[in-house]
């Protein structure tokens, strides 16, 4: 089980500012021992020695020196850069356990709603699956215990334990009178980093990486293997809102579309074991087929390293906006009492020389780029025209000087005032809930009627949350009502289908996806494949009908 991660691409926009905050926490490898380097003559150490025991035994409250050396670690990090980090325990443990691949619980997605610990999804094939978990249900005990004031960490935890354990939980379910009392088994859990996978229309492949953990690489490859196998002859390769993770899953994934020998990255520091140069080994090559990466602000770290290496090599057309320029590498050290640091060591640079850490001199403009939402394509190219030129293999122009640019520049959508509150409040996913409830039949075909649409505008005004006038004139003042239509369409499809049913919903109304779709005649040219006839005659392709070494310091991470 884990924290509602679930989010549709039209709100990635949104995703950027929390990089810096998730990234720490997502891309650690698992490092050596740090080593003992110290200076006993060193005046600083002294002083810092005795203001820790002078506090330690004077101060007003009583502390511990854990919490006054925790505190001295980070704050003398924070004079660093931006992503030097330390890890306390729980942090660093709960970091290597998504890194692994895998937990052991019961296989739900959970989130806070109103207050109460509500299913979003169970997770397919997983233990809260076979016992009909579904979205929506509250865990209303564990254990017989009330867990609604704790927060969400808390409640995971309670949730996971030893593969093969049982734990007690008391559900309320909408509709049902009485609560539902449960014990379910604890088994592992994949974490996986493909989160979607599927053809688009005929002969165009989707695949989503949300991040780099240890079975990102062969994720990426079984999952290009099976679109294959349903007549694949062109992809989109989503990373927007990927954060990062592993570097020698960056690598891997790259290896998948390059070929052996290519460059995928470079990483450069003050000290000389920290230049190496990370070629594709060869070993998951796939077919050379037309391919379209989309990113965002939101993509950093080792997603940068791929769209970076993709464009480069004039292996894929990138789509989407400029990412977030993250290139800093990280050697994760392991410390005495389980805590880890992640101490940045080199920088990294694409295959042309192009350096992916954009500038963080200014915190606080570094935390909040340029809004994604805001000037869109203008703007973006304003700030290209800063940038420094390179060249990729073929001779196309790209720009370095922090993320890597789109070769297309597409703006994301912006939602109104009225959709963005319906979703802050969580009243799309409730009303499905509710809905469903009341409608167990859904088919996968479901469309929103004019009778469902009532429903949603009478779910909103009793809320409170219709505005003045209420829902239904709300709706009928927005620009575009259809992303009310597809935010309830996509929910309830969620609710009855699974995740997958209602996020091709979502990409229904993804700009920046369909903009991708018209772009394969420039991808083909890039893949060096001959355009296909109906396209020389001037026809525009369908909108889709989805609508080596570590250096010795340690080991080094993307995040």
């Amino acid at each position: 089980m884990t924290p509602d991660s679930r989010r549709p691409l039209r709100r990635f926009a949104l995703l950027a500012p929390l990089v810096l905050v998730t990234t720490t926490l997502l891309g650690a490898a698992f490092g050596p021992r740090i080593l003992a380097v110290s200076d006993a003559t060193n005046p600083g150490l002294k002083e810092l020695a005795d203001i820790l025991t002078t506090a330690r035994a004077w101060y007003a409250d009583d502390l511990t020196s854990e919490k006054l050396v925790y505190a001295s670690i980070e704050g003398m990090l924070g004079t660093l850069d931006p992503h030097s980090s330390f890890l306390e325990p729980e942090e660093y443990g709960a970091m290597q356990e998504k890194q692994r691949g895998s937990f052991y619980g019961l296989g739900i997605i959970i989130s806070k709603r109103n207050g109460k610990v509500t299913v979003i999804t169970p997770v397919e094939g997983s233990p809260a699956e076979r016992l009909g978990i579904r979205a929506g249900d509250v865990i209303d005990l564990v254990e017989g215990q009330p867990i609604s004031d704790l927060p969400i960490d808390a409640v995971v935890k309670k949730l996971k334990g030893p593969k093969g354990t049982k734990v007690r939980i008391t559900i309320v379910r909408p509709g049902l009178g009485e609560p539902l009392q449960m014990t379910v088994t604890r088994a592992e859990i994949p974490t996986n980093s493909v989160s979607f996978a599927f053809l688009l229309q005929p002969g165009v492949g989707y695949i989503r990486l949300k991040d780099f953990t240890h079975t990102s690489a062969a994720e990426v490859g079984e999952a290009w293997d099976r679109l294959a196998k349903q007549g694949m002859t062109k992809l989109v390769f989503d990373l927007r809102g990927n954060p990062g993770g592993l570097l020698d899953q960056a690598v891997g994934v790259a290896d998948t579309f390059l070929k052996k020998g290519d460059k995928v990255v470079i990483t450069r520091g003050r000290q000389a074991s920290s230049e190496q140069v990370y070629d594709a080994p060869g070993k998951n090559t796939r077919p050379r087929i037309p391919v379209i990466a989309l990113i965002n602000k939101g993509s950093a770290s080792a997603s940068e390293i791929v769209a970076g290496a993709l464009q480069d090599h004039d292996r894929a057309l990138v789509v989407g906006q400029t990412s977030w320029g993250k290139g800093l590498v990280q050697s994760v050290y392991n410390l005495t009492d389980g805590a880890g640091l992640a101490l940045t060591t080199a920088k990294y640079y694409t295959p042309s020389g192009r350096c992916i850490q954009r500038d963080y001199k200014e915190f606080i403009e570094y935390v909040t780029p340029l809004d994604e939402d805001g000037e869109g394509e203008e703007a973006e190219s304003i700030e290209a025209a800063k940038k420094e030129v390179y060249r990729t293999d073929g001779g196309r122009v790209v720009y370095g000087g922090g993320g890597i640019t789109p070769d297309e520049v597409v703006k994301a959508e912006r939602l109104s005032r009225f959709a963005a509150g319906l979703y802050a409040r969580g009243l799309f996913f409730e009303f499905a809930v509710q809905w469903r409830a009341k409608n167990p039949e859904v088919p996968l075909d479901f469309k929103v009627t004019d009778a469902v649409r009532d429903a949603f505008f009478k779910y909103v005004d009793d809320q409170s949350a219709g505005g003045e006038n209420g829902a239904k004139a709300s709706y009928a003042a927005e620009k575009d009502p259809s992303v009310i239509d597809r935010a309830i369409e996509e929910e309830i499809l969620t609710a009855a289908h699974g995740r997958e049913a209602g996020y091709k919903v979502a990409l229904s109304g993804d700009v920046q996806l369909q903009k991708a779709l018209t772009m394969f005649p420039e991808a083909e040219k890039l893949a060096g494949i001959p355009p296909e006839p109906e396209k020389v005659a001037g026809k525009a392709p369908a909108a889709g009908g989805v609508a080596r070494t570590t250096g010795a310091a340690g080991k080094a991470r993307t995040e």
